[in-house]
């Protein structure tokens, strides 16, 4: 199958070595400085604990910037999504030994509720570190984009998770995919794709860079959160490298 096949029938497309060890460095060690800046970070709490995320709406005029509008990412987006795309927001999970996992959820169950009438959105994600089982690599239900879009549940943790009912049925039927990968390695995957990821329970860190995109046409009907409709001036893919 070609990647666009791939991406439409399993809702996500795992690229192998998209970004080069020599440019997860240098990510690594900007992300660093900006932590010895004060980075905000806000601790995210989850049915199995806590862990830090920092988010920003605005594609930054800086490393993290040349990352998120990488033409490596933006063009594989618009032929996933089959519109131009722009940039939504932009995270990093920062998942430390002990830290929580995250429970079953949609991307597209949170983002519903920011105006945008259409799942026409994606993410990548970007392995800033290694990703496996015994750090809580992510996990998705191969194909669960299919169902649309299913409730979600505000938890006592203030967390929305998807219905567990209808996930215990979705796992009788759905292949349960662990996506462990190297650093440098970037998934694609569709805001309806079901997926959560469990505790770090290694002395490893599974830090992510997320990159998040809304598509033109869907754009949001009112502001709520996030990015509105902003033209997306794509880095060129030396542009990591060359910063």
């Amino acid at each position: 199958m070609t990647d666009i096949e791939t991406f439409m029938n399993n809702g996500f497309i795992l690229k192998k070595k998209l970004f080069s060890e020599q440019e997860i460095n240098k990510l690594d060690k900007f992300i660093e400085q900006q932590m010895q800046k004060n980075i905000s970070a806000n601790n995210v709490q989850t049915s199995t604990g806590k862990l830090s995320m920092s988010l920003w709406n605005e594609p930054s005029d800086d490393l993290f910037g040349k990352f998120s509008t990488n033409e490596r990412i933006v063009n594989p987006m618009q032929d996933f999504l089959k519109d131009e795309v722009y940039h939504y927001h932009s995270k990093i999970i920062f998942k430390k030994p002990g830290d929580a996992g995250f429970d079953w959820h949609q991307d597209y169950g949170y983002w519903y509720h920011n105006a945008c009438l259409y799942p026409d959105m994606a993410s990548c994600f970007i392995m800033i570190d290694n990703a496996n089982k015994e750090n809580g690599c992510l996990k998705v239900l191969k194909g669960s984009h299919k169902v649309g879009r299913i409730s979600h549940d505000n938890q006592e943790t203030g967390q929305e998770t998807a219905d567990m009912e209808r996930i215990l049925e979705l796992e009788k039927r759905h292949e349960s995919v662990f996506i462990e990968a190297n650093k440098g390695d970037a998934l694609f995957f569709h805001s309806n794709l079901l997926h959560s990821s469990d505790k770090n329970r290694s002395n490893n860190s599974r830090r992510t860079l997320i990159v998040c995109f809304n598509t033109k046409k869907n754009n949001p009907f009112k502001k709520i959160a996030h990015s509105s409709y902003t033209p997306l001036i794509k880095s060129n893919y030396n542009s990591i490298l060359e910063y």
